[in-house]
């Protein structure tokens, strides 16, 4: 009796072990942008069901080429929240963004001229 208990919870343990690995493998594996449900866009950061509508609607015209096709036919999409959303797990035909975009600077590229003293006259 004890053998058979000790037996059932061993095999329910590992039920529960196997599930937990299939679902922690499926969580990072990436979304492609071709084949994912509304569902699954959605999960992604970045994109909310509005953005998620508009990735559906036009790949009902075709399949996205690359990222450069994706930015250029949703409106919405660009080069910021595009890197962010592959960081996220999105893809293109199993690719993730190449180059995130650089992160412009806000300053202005000037160098400052030294300070002089002025000489007592």
């Amino acid at each position: 009796m004890l053998k058979s208990t000790l037996f059932r919870q061993g095999v329910i343990s590992g039920f529960i072990a196997v599930f937990m690995f299939v679902f922690v493998m499926t969580a990072f594996a990436g979304v492609d942008v071709n084949k994912a449900t509304q569902a699954e866009l959605d999960a992604i950061t970045g994109i909310g069901p509005v953005t998620a509508q508009k990735i559906l609607d036009e790949r009902k015209k075709g399949n996205f080429k690359d990222w450069d096709d994706l930015i250029s036919r949703v409106k919405g999409i660009g080069d910021a929240n595009s890197a962010k959303m592959s960081g996220s797990g999105l893809t293109v035909n199993g690719k993730a963004m190449g180059n995130a975009p650089a992160k412009e600077s806000t300053k202005p590229n000037v160098k400052a001229k030294p300070e002089t003293k002025a000489e007592p006259k």
